[in-house]
């Protein structure tokens, strides 16, 4: 069976939104690009969408593709993409709403292999990071 999900690559300038997952569960406390699973039905920027408002309490906008990769998870292949979210805010001043993360940051591009990353990010990040340079 093929699933697909979509990872949030949200920038500002070469900082770059990193979550990192609750301590419960497979991954449970590794870091993540945002994103989730896309249902029956959604298209991906539907996905992204509603995967911010559940997960982080604000409406968002998807843009560009930014880099796709699949991997095999329990016997079954997955699609995953990632594209370009612009948010309302940077969650500082006023803190997004966490419910499947622990806690989130803003990290320089080139920071990411430091952290703990889930493995099908991983695989996402040598395009991300050449998206994220290319923005200037």
């Amino acid at each position: 069976m093929e699933k697909h999900s979509v990872a949030c690559i949200v920038l500002d300038g070469r900082k770059i939104l990193i979550a990192r997952r609750n301590p419960v569960g497979q991954m449970g406390g590794r870091w993540e690009f945002p994103g989730g699973k896309r249902e029956d039905g959604e298209t991906d920027a539907e996905t992204l969408v509603r995967e911010f408002r559940e997960e982080f309490g604000v409406e968002v906008r998807a843009g560009d593709a930014v880099a796709a990769a699949s991997f095999m998870h329990d016997g079954d292949c997955v699609q995953l993409h990632a594209y370009r979210v612009f948010v309302p805010h940077d969650g500082i001043s006023v803190p997004y709403t966490l419910s499947e993360h622990s806690e989130y940051c803003w990290v320089d591009i080139g920071d990411i292999p430091r952290y703990d990353f889930v493995d099908s990010d991983l695989l996402l990040y040598p395009e991300v990071k050449a998206y994220v340079l290319a923005q200037g």
